[in-house]
């Protein structure tokens, strides 16, 4: 009898299946993950805006990699460069109404993804699933 898959296995096989479908979908949009989670951390911020110190950060990446993303962006339209008014030193990123639209369809995308994902699961399953999810995710930090 074969031995059962172990926990590991079966999360990170979970993982690549999705990261596959959503790399095939973004892939239709000419978009690459990196650039949805930049457009996201955008989006998600009061202003709309970071500068790029601060979306560096955000994606864990070095500025040369951060200034070819939004370079990328930008010729599609989803974000703006600007100086900041006090500081000209400061490069700001702001999110377009394009890249607006273009947030709100992928956010749409993920939570249809997640119910596909959830969808053999009850209502109970499904907050235990969370909260064990996030109880192993908190040990590691």
């Amino acid at each position: 009898m074969a031995k059962p898959a172990s926990c590991g296995t079966l999360i990170k096989q979970i993982g690549d299946e999705l990261r596959k479908k959503a790399d095939n979908k973004m892939r239709s949009q000419d978009m690459t993950m990196t650039q949805t989670v930049a457009l996201l951390a955008l989006y998600h911020t009061p202003e709309k805006q970071l500068t790029m110190k601060q979306l560096e950060k955000e994606l864990h990446v070095a500025q040369s990699t951060a200034a070819g993303i939004v370079s990328r962006l930008e010729q599609k339209g989803l974000v703006d460069g600007c100086s900041d008014a006090e500081d000209k030193r400061i490069k700001l990123v702001r999110i377009t109404q394009t890249g607006i639209t273009r947030v709100l369809e992928t956010e749409q995308d993920m939570a249809h993804a997640e119910e596909m994902l959830l969808s053999v699961l009850t209502e109970t399953e499904r907050e235990i699933l969370y909260s064990l999810l996030k109880k192993v995710r908190g040990s590691l930090k």
